[in-house]
């Protein structure tokens, strides 16, 4: 039988509370998707410098990063109420759009960051426009190297919800999204214990019937088509509680974080810039996607551009509800377009495995 590697659970717990206190710390300042940034910031840092608090290496096992990321997508398959089912129908216009504005986000973001120097496979994998854990895990699957993929996809992901929420922070002239305090409704219902139980289950069996069937990203697209099943049929009406979720993210946030170890500052400093210019590339890709499907399906330019920036789902969201725009049309968009980035990347994999 074969044996578990040891782990050295004071490293460990040390590595969470840094990673909690780096949350917490983004999470008093209003920042965005506090404490999945949060904890990866404060725990890359030190992996990257080298530093041992306490003499201790800041460590997180994949097994228990792997363990909590089916609550992630237990959670977003929550955004598929009969609601929004009910409402799809309408925006297929933007919807089939997607199939055009991910391939040409993807395309210019390849080409700047092969321009800058990267190699074929981080290039890739880097620039796909969403799917910030899977595209890492599938990345890295391929050959890539982890800590390079982690920052290409941190970066487009922070420098999108920077850049978007203070775009309309100028725009209105108040705060927008988590900064502004509002949250999404799905996460104030409480569940019940039945709906616990079928929650539970989505993660486990929706995990264990993707693996099976070779589903690219098993452990994410799985538990989200159950939970999106379970939620679209009206069996569920709520998704995991907020304290799970932040758990769950401060858990990711290290995992991510404690692989900048040996990180090479060169490195970080080109992928800083090369993500910033493929940011603002996106964004403006995105813009004139707004311009010309707002008329289509009768959603103001604003809503149509958040549907189409490539940030965190619950950020986008967020901005929406908190600008009074249709929650359901972005989010919708949001969980189209990490689905198929995941796809994507699983076919990019096997591109790239035939040279």
């Amino acid at each position: 039988m074969k044996r578990l590697p040891q782990i050295d659970l004071p490293a460990l717990a040390l590595t969470l509370m840094i990673g909690a206190a780096g949350g917490f710390l983004a999470q008093s300042l209003h920042l965005p998707l506090a404490l999945l940034l949060g904890s990866l910031v404060t725990t890359g840092t030190i992996a990257a410098i080298g530093w041992r608090p306490f003499g201790r290496t800041v460590l997180l096992p994949p097994r228990l990063r792997l363990a909590f990321v089916p609550v992630i997508g237990v959670s977003i398959g929550g955004a598929f109420t009969p609601a929004v089912m009910a409402a799809a129908p309408a925006w297929w216009p933007s919807l089939l759009a997607l199939f055009l504005f991910l391939p040409v986000s993807h395309a210019i973001g390849y080409a700047i960051y092969r321009a800058g120097g990267l190699p074929r496979t981080e290039s890739f994998f880097g620039a796909i426009p969403g799917g910030l854990i899977e595209t890492v895990q599938l990345g890295e699957e391929a050959g890539g190297d982890p800590r390079l993929l982690t920052v290409l996809q941190f970066l487009r992901l922070i420098f999108t919800i920077i850049f978007v929420p203070l775009i309309f922070t100028i725009l209105t002239g108040g705060a927008v999204g988590s900064a502004s305090g509002v949250s999404l409704p799905a996460a104030a219902i409480p569940l019940t214990l039945p709906e616990i139980a079928l929650l539970l289950a989505a993660g486990a069996l929706g995990f264990a019937t993707a693996r099976a069937l070779r589903f690219p990203a098993a452990i994410m697209t799985g538990p989200i088509l159950f939970s999106a099943v379970a939620h679209a049929t009206g069996l569920v009406h709520g998704v995991p509680p907020a304290w799970l979720v932040g758990v769950t993210q401060i858990v990711i946030g290290c995992g991510l974080g404690a692989r900048f170890a040996g990180a090479e500052r060169r490195m970080l400093t080109r992928a800083f810039a090369l993500a910033a210019a493929t940011s603002v590339a996106t964004l403006l890709v995105a813009f004139g996607f707004a311009l010309g499907l707002s008329p289509l399906v009768d959603e103001p330019a604003p809503a149509v551009f958040l549907a189409f920036a490539p940030g965190g789902l619950a950020e986008m969201s967020l901005i929406a509800l908190s600008l009074q725009m249709s929650v359901v049309f972005v989010t919708l968009h949001h969980i189209a377009r990490i689905v198929l980035s995941v796809f994507v990347a699983k076919a990019g994999a096997r591109w790239l495995s035939k040279g």
